[in-house]
């Protein structure tokens, strides 16, 4: 008998909602509607990104949407130790170390796990002993992959970012190295979860890779939300997803 093909799953990240919100400082667009939408179009799950400067997501969102929505929710967070006490008090059902920088418009690349490896154990170990399960957004590199084994976390994220920016015999290029790492991580007993910069467009040649399970989108559902509305934007991207087409 043929094993069943695990189904693949669409978190929607909703920081940009709030980022139209704190343009303003208004109680508008308001987060957790847009979750609750997000959820109606078929999101396996909802993705926030508790930033240390706050620029988008503020920590009242995420008790907002912990006592409110449906679905699991995953924390991207940093390894500060003012984020994890936040996290260990809303316990999410899911967190996401990544890496940040003040100056950055977005997150650039993956977390190097060779660096602060004390503190990073440290809030892998304090995350699962809450029972929230914890994944690595690392780039599509051995060394990193091989290492988020070791840590004993349960899923890694492969930064999609090269992937996405690059065109031609590069992008074939990145999109082999997410196919090894893809592999790797699941002979190495990891759940593989892939995201940043996908779209409508660039995530068709990700859903032939098998390992790779989870697809967090933010910014390409969010821009089609204006015009469509969020569930609408979610149920195109997650017939995608699901169907391959």
């Amino acid at each position: 008998m043929t094993p069943k093909i695990p189904e693949k799953k669409l978190g929607v990240n909703i920081d940009h909602v709030a980022t139209v919100r704190q343009a303003r400082r208004a109680p508008e667009p308001s987060v957790l509607e847009a979750a609750l939408e997000a959820e109606r179009g078929g999101a396996d799950s909802i993705t926030i990104h508790l930033r240390e400067d706050r620029r988008h997501i503020q920590g009242s969102d995420l008790f907002e949407l912990l006592r409110n929505i449906h679905v699991p929710l995953n924390l991207e967070m940093s390894v500060s130790p003012e984020i994890l006490k936040i996290a260990l008090k809303g316990v999410p059902e899911k967190a996401c170390l990544v890496p940040e920088k003040r100056q950055e418009i977005t997150t650039e690349g993956g977390l190097d796990l060779f660096n602060k490896r004390g503190r990073l154990e440290r809030t892998v170990n304090a995350l699962q002993k809450r029972k929230i399960e914890v994944s690595l957004f690392i780039d599509p590199d051995e060394k990193q992959v091989r290492e988020a084994a070791r840590l004993g976390v349960e899923a890694i994220e492969i930064h999609t970012g090269a992937y996405a920016n690059a065109s031609g015999k590069a992008r074939n290029q990145e999109l082999e190295r997410i196919k090894r790492m893809a592999r790797l991580g699941s002979e190495l007993g990891l759940r593989i979860h892939a995201g940043h910069g996908l779209t409508y467009g660039n995530i068709f040649p990700l859903l032939r890779i098998p390992g790779i399970r989870e697809f967090n989108i933010g910014h390409s559902i969010v821009s089609r939300a204006f015009f469509v509305g969020i569930a609408k934007a979610v149920a195109e991207m997650k017939k995608i997803i699901t169907s391959g087409k």
